[in-house]
C-alpha cells in the first residue's frame, strides 16, 4: 500500500501502517512471501458509494498455500514473547486511533463514534489476551483420594493445536470481530487463516500488518479477502484446519457446521435479544438503555436491543421517552464527528428493514418515528403495538428498528422472550430480586443483564448463546483460549 503523505512503508509488511484516503492493499501475504492476485476487489463507501479501498481476491490454491505455511510452523514464542506481542499490538492500534477508525467508518459506514469506540475495544482484547498469556493454565490432582488411589499426582497442560484454525468473520465490527479471533490464537501459539467479511476486508488487513509490526512471525496470522463463493469451503473441509471459529448470520452458521464434519466448531450467531422493563423499573433509565441499545453501531449488533418488552402500567411513558430521545439521535454522515449514528452496511439490508417495518405497519403496528430511508442510511426508528408474531420482531432484524410489544405480566413477559428460535442474550430492567432471580433462571439465553443493555460485556468474560445464536461454546478472550487449545494431561509419582 502507498505510503500516505509524510509516512514511511514498512519494509517487512510492504505497507503504510497509517492507510491514505483510499486503502490499495494489492497482494496477500502468506507466510513470509507476498503474493500478487490477478484480481483486486474494490470497496465503496455505504454512505456516498465513494471507493474506499481494494483488496486481493482469493482463490482455493491460495487457501491452501496458506494452511500449508501454516501447518508447517512450529511457534517458538514464549508465554512471555506472546505477552508483549499483544501489548505491543495494543499500543500500535491505539496510537493510531484515528487513521484505523477512518478506515472502519469509510468501508462499513459506521459513525465515527462508533468507530472510535471499536478501536478502543480491540485494544482490551489484546491486553487481556496478553495479561491470559503469562496465566499457568494447568492443574493438579492428588491421586489417593479414594480407597482405589495411588500415591500420585495427575497433572494438566495446555497446548496449541496440531493443525491451523480457520476464523470467519462478519461485517459490523471489522476491527474488534477479528481481534476476538486472533489474540486469544496468539495467547495460546496458535497459528491462524482468516477470511474477513468480503464487505470490510481492509481493517483486517491493516491489522495483519499490525500485529507483524508488534513482532508477530507471519506464518501465524495469514488474512485472506476475496469473494467466500469461490474459497470458503476450503477452509472448512481442509484436512489440516482443525477448529472453525465463525461470528455471523444463523445460515451461514448451519451451512459451516453441516460441511465442516469432524471438526471443532465455535459458532456465535444471530440474536433477537429483548430489553424487558417491568413496572417498578426506572423509565427514564430504561429509555436510554433501549436508545443505546438498539442504534449504537447503527443497530448492527447480534447483541443489539431487536424487541423492547414494556408492562403495560408504564408502557405510555416509555414510549413517551422513546421517541424523544430517538428523535435526539444525528444519523447522516459517518465521517461528521456529531453524527451518533451512520449508515447500514448497504442499501439492501436498509430496504430490508424498511420492508420489515412496513409489514409490521400493515398488520397493525403503529409508526411513531422513523422508518426513513435514502440508499444505505436509514433513520432510527420506533414502532408501538408490535405483537411477536410480527416478522420484525419474529426474526432477527440486524438495524436500527425499536419494536414495543406491551405485556401485562412477568409470566406473559418470560414467554414472549422465548418465543423466538434465539437465545444470546437480554437485558431486563427492574429493581425487584424476586423479578431478577426469574429471569435469570427461566430466559433461555446466553446472559441476563440487569439494568443494562443485553451487549453489555467486558471483552475478557465469557460470551455466546444457545437455540440458533449458537451451540453453547463460548467466546471472549478466556473461554476463546481454552476452545482453542488441547488439554494434555500426565502423571507422576508423588
Amino acid at each position: 500500500m502507498p505510503a500516505a503523505a509524510g509516512e514511511t512503508s514498512t519494509p517487512s509488511t510492504g505497507y503504510s501502517i497509517v492507510p491514505p484516503e483510499e486503502a490499495a492493499f494489492d497482494s496477500l501475504r502468506i507466510g513470509t512471501e507476498r503474493i500478487r492476485t490477478p484480481r483486486s476487489g474494490e470497496v465503496h463507501s455505504p454512505y456516498d458509494g465513494k471507493l474506499a479501498g481494494t483488496a486481493p481476491m482469493a482463490s482455493v490454491e491460495h487457501v491452501r498455500r496458506a494452511i500449508a505455511a501454516a501447518r508447517a510452523f512450529r511457534s517458538p514464542l514464549s508465554r512471555y514473547d506472546r505477552y508483549q506481542i499483544c501489548y505491543r499490538a495494543a499500543e500500535l492500534i491505539r496510537a493510531r486511533t484515528a487513521a484505523i477508525s477512518d478506515l472502519i467508518t469509510a468501508e462499513s459506514g459506521l459513525s465515527k463514534k462508533d468507530s472510535v469506540y471499536e478501536v478502543g475495544r480491540a485494544c482490551d482484547v489484546f491486553l487481556f489476551a496478553g495479561n491470559a498469556a503469562l496465566q499457568d493454565d494447568g492443574q493438579i490432582y492428588s491421586c489417593d483420594l479414594t480407597a482405589h488411589g495411588k500415591r500420585r499426582r495427575v497433572y494438566t497442560q495446555r497446548e496449541p493445536l496440531q493443525g491451523v484454525i480457520a476464523a470467519i468473520t462478519p461485517f459490523n465490527h471489522p476491527l474488534n470481530q477479528v481481534a476476538h479471533k486472533v489474540a486469544p490464537s496468539i495467547a495460546t501459539n496458535n497459528r491462524m487463516v482468516l477470511k474477513p467479511s468480503e464487505k470490510t476486508p481492509l481493517t483486517a488487513l491493516l491489522l495483519a500488518d499490525l500485529l507483524l509490526e508488534a513482532g508477530l512471525p507471519p506464518e501465524m496470522f495469514c488474512v485472506l479477502t476475496g469473494d467466500p463463493r469461490e474459497f470458503a469451503d476450503e477452509l472448512l473441509t481442509h484436512r489440516d484446519v482443525d477448529l472453525i471459529t465463525f461470528t455471523g448470520g444463523v445460515p451461514v452458521g448451519k451451512y459451516i457446521a453441516a460441511k465442516a464434519v469432524y471438526k471443532r466448531q465455535v459458532l456465535e450467531l444471530g440474536g433477537n435479544d429483548p430489553l424487558i422493563v417491568m413496572e417498578d423499573a426506572d423509565i427514564e433509565e430504561a429509555a436510554s438503555l433501549a436508545v443505546a441499545g438498539s442504534y449504537k453501531n447503527s443497530g448492527q449488533r447480534c447483541t443489539a436491543v431487536k424487541r423492547m418488552l414494556i408492562h403495560a402500567a408504564v408502557a405510555d411513558r416509555f414510549v413517551e421517552l422513546l421517541v424523544e430521545k430517538s428523535r435526539a439521535i444525528v444519523y447522516g454522515d459517518p465521517m461528521d464527528s456529531r453524527t451518533d449514528m451512520g449508515t447500514v452496511i448497504d442499501e439492501a439490508a436498509a430496504r430490508n428493514f424498511e420492508e420489515r417495518v412496513n409489514d409490521a405497519v400493515g398488520r397493525g403496528a403503529r409508526l411513531l418515528y422513523g422508518n426513513i430511508r435514502k440508499g444505505a442510511l436509514y433513520s432510527p426508528t420506533v414502532l408501538d403495538g408490535v405483537t411477536a408474531d410480527m416478522q420484525v420482531v419474529k426474526t432477527e432484524t440486524f438495524g436500527p428498528v425499536s419494536p414495543v410489544i406491551r405485556f401485562d405480566s412477568i409470566d406473559e413477559a418470560i414467554r414472549i422472550a422465548n418465543s423466538t428460535d434465539y437465545g444470546l442474550s437480554s437485558g431486563v430492567c427492574t429493581n425487584r430480586l424476586d423479578y431478577i432471580t426469574r429471569f435469570v433462571s427461566e430466559l433461555n439465553v446466553g446472559s441476563v443483564n440487569v439494568r443494562e443493555v443485553p451487549g453489555y460485556r467486558l471483552e475478557l468474560t465469557p460470551f455466546g448463546g444457545i437455540k440458533d445464536s449458537g451451540i453453547g461454546i463460548k467466546e471472549g478472550v478466556q473461554e476463546a483460549m481454552k476452545s482453542f487449545t488441547n488439554v494434555k494431561t500426565y502423571s507422576l509419582p508423588w
